[in-house]
C-alpha cells in the first residue's frame, strides 16, 4: 500500500512538472498571478532606472521624470504582452519579459543633452524600425547562429550580468553606503530563503522561491526602517498614457549611432530567446520564435518612442527566472505584463514596487544571472569540444569579459564605439559569429559520450529524463 501511494504521488509530481514546462499551459490563477508578479519584481527597478538616468543627465524637472517613469512601466507591459502572446508573425510566444534597454543609455544621454529629448526618441524610433526589419529577414540568416555561437552568447550574458547582481547586493550603483552591513545582510537573507525553498520546497513553494525571498527581504527591510515609502505617498492615484507628449525629432547624427547599436543589439535579443528555450525547454528556439521575437523587440521600441519611452528589449534576469523556477508558461509572463501596465497607470502601485531596496533585489537576481550562464553551458554540452569550437568559445569569452575591464585599449575611439565595446556582449557576439564563419569545418572524430553528443541543437531527447 505504501509503495502504491508513493508511485501515485510521483505520477502527480511528474504530471505537474510536465505541465510547468509547457509554454502553452495556463496554471490556476492562484498560482499564475504570484508567478507573474514574481517576474515583474525581478526587473522593475532596472526598467525604471533608465528614464531616471537619462532625465537626470538632461536636467529634466521632477514632474517630467515621473511621467517618463510611468511611461516606461506602461510600455514595458504592452511589449511583454506582445512578446509572450504574439500578434500574427510578431512575438516569440515564449515567457519573455520586456523592458527598457540599458544598452542604449551611453548613446542616448549625449543625444538628449545636446539635441534634446525629442531627438533621442526619434532616433530610438528609427532604431526600432531597423531591428524589426532584421527580425523579418532573420530566417535567411539563421546559419549565422549555430549552437556553438548561441550557446556562448548565453554564457557571456550570464557572466557579464554577474557584476550587476553584486552591485545590487551592495546597495545599487552609486549608493553612498555601498557595501554597508545591512545591505549584505538583506541580500544574504533573500539568497538563503530563495535557495532553501527552491531546493527543498514542493510544488508552488519551489516555483515561487524568488518571490518568497523578495517578500521576506522586503518585510525585514521595512521592519528595520530601510524602505522609503515616500514614493508611494507622493504619487498620484492614476495617470493615463499620452502619446507624443514629448515629441519626435529626426537628426541624422542621432539616428546613425542608434540604428547601428540596434542592429548589433539583435545578438543580445537572440541570446535571451535562446537562453529562455535552453533553460526552460532544453532546446533551441525555432526560426519562427527567433524572427517573431526580434520583430517584437523592434516594434515595441517604435511603440515606446511614440509613448515617451526608450528602446525595449527582453530582460535577462527573467531568462534566469525561467531557468531557476522551471515554469515556462507564457501566460504567466503575460499576467506579469498586465500587472506592469497597471503599475504604469497607477503611480502609487508603481511607487510601492519601486520602494523595494536594491539589496533585496540583488539577493534574488544573483541566482538568476548564474542560472543564465548555467543554461549556456548546458547548450554547449551538445556540441563537440573540438579545437575549432573551443577556439570560438574561448576567444569570444576573452573578448566579452576582458575588453570592458581594460578601457584604455579603446579609449581613443568615438563615444559610440566605446559604448558598444563596454557592453562586452556585442564585441563577444561579433567575435563568435565571425570565427564561426571563417574557421574551417573539417571532419573530426566524435568524442566518447552520448550518441547524440554531436547534435546541432538541444532537444528533449538529448536531455536525461527521469526514469519510471
Amino acid at each position: 500500500m505504501t509503495i502504491n501511494a508513493s508511485e501515485e504521488h510521483d505520477t502527480r509530481q511528474n504530471a505537474s512538472g510536465n505541465r510547468a514546462r509547457d509554454v502553452n499551459y495556463m496554471p490556476p490563477m492562484s498560482r499564475a498571478i504570484p508567478l507573474g508578479i514574481q517576474h515583474i519584481l525581478a526587473m522593475f527597478v532596472g526598467n525604471v532606472t533608465v528614464p531616471i538616468i537619462i532625465a537626470g543627465a538632461a536636467d529634466l524637472p521632477p514632474e517630467q521624470t515621473a511621467f517618463m517613469v510611468q511611461a516606461a512601466m506602461f510600455v514595458a507591459g504592452v511589449a511583454t504582452l506582445l512578446q509572450s502572446l504574439g500578434l500574427g508573425p510578431i512575438g516569440a510566444r515564449l515567457p519573455i519579459v520586456m523592458g527598457t534597454s540599458f544598452g542604449f543609455v551611453p548613446i542616448l544621454i549625449p543625444i538628449a543633452v545636446g539635441m534634446g529629448l525629442p531627438a533621442a526618441l526619434g532616433a530610438a524610433l528609427c532604431g526600432g524600425i531597423a531591428m524589426a526589419l532584421v527580425g523579418l529577414f532573420l530566417p535567411w540568416f539563421r546559419f549565422l547562429f549555430p549552437t556553438v555561437v548561441t550557446g556562448v552568447f548565453v554564457v557571456m550574458l550570464g557572466i557579464l550580468l554577474m557584476p550587476v547582481g553584486l552591485a545590487y547586493v551592495g546597495g545599487g550603483f552609486g549608493a553612498p553606503d555601498f557595501g554597508a552591513p545591512h545591505h549584505l545582510a538583506l541580500a544574504f537573507l533573500v539568497l538563503v530563503v530563495t535557495i532553501g525553498l527552491h531546493q527543498f520546497g514542493r510544488g508552488i513553494w519551489s516555483e515561487m522561491a524568488p518571490l518568497a525571498g523578495l517578500l521576506v527581504g522586503f518585510a525585514v527591510a521595512a521592519g528595520f526602517g530601510y524602505v522609503d515609502f515616500s514614493k508611494v505617498s507622493n504619487s498620484d492615484w492614476i495617470t493615463l498614457p499620452s502619446p507624443l507628449a514629448i515629441g519626435l525629432e529626426f537628426h541624422l547624427a542621432a539616428i546613425i549611432p542608434v540604428v547601428l547599436l540596434s542592429l548589433v543589439t539583435v545578438a543580445e535579443s537572440i541570446g535571451d530567446i535562446v537562453g529562455t528555450t535552453a533553460g526552460g525547454l532544453s532546446r533551441e528556439p525555432t526560426r519562427k520564435e527567433l524572427s517573431g521575437g526580434v520583430m517584437a523587440d523592434g516594434l515595441a521600441s517604435v511603440f515606446a518612442a511614440v509613448f515617451n519611452a526608450f528602446p525595449q528589449i527582453s530582460f535577462s534576469q527573467n531568462v534566469g527566472m525561467v531557468a531557476l523556477t522551471g515554469v515556462v508558461s507564457r501566460y504567466v509572463v503575460a499576467l506579469g505584463g498586465g500587472f506592469l501596465m497597471l503599475a504604469g497607470l497607477l503611480p502609487k502601485l508603481g511607487g510601492l514596487v519601486s520602494s523595494i531596496p536594491n539589496a533585496v533585489i540583488g539577493g534574488a537576481v544573483l541566482l538568476m544571472f548564474g542560472m543564465i550562464a548555467s543554461a549556456g553551458i548546458k547548450m554547449l554540452s551538445s556540441v563537440p569540444f573540438n579545437k575549432r569550437n573551443m577556439l570560438i568559445i574561448g576567444t569570444s569569452l576573452t573578448i566579452a569579459v576582458g575588453l570592458p575591464a581594460q578601457h584604455g585599449l579603446y579609449a581613443g575611439l568615438s563615444e559610440n564605439l566605446q559604448a558598444m565595446i563596454e557592453s562586452g556582449l556585442i564585441p563577444g557576439a561579433i567575435t563568435a559569429i565571425v570565427l564561426n564563419l571563417i574557421l574551417p569545418k573539417s571532419p573530426v572524430a566524435v568524442p566518447e559520450g552520448p550518441a547524440n553528443a554531436d547534435s546541432p541543437i538541444i532537444t528533449p531527447a538529448s536531455v536525461e529524463q527521469p526514469r519510471g
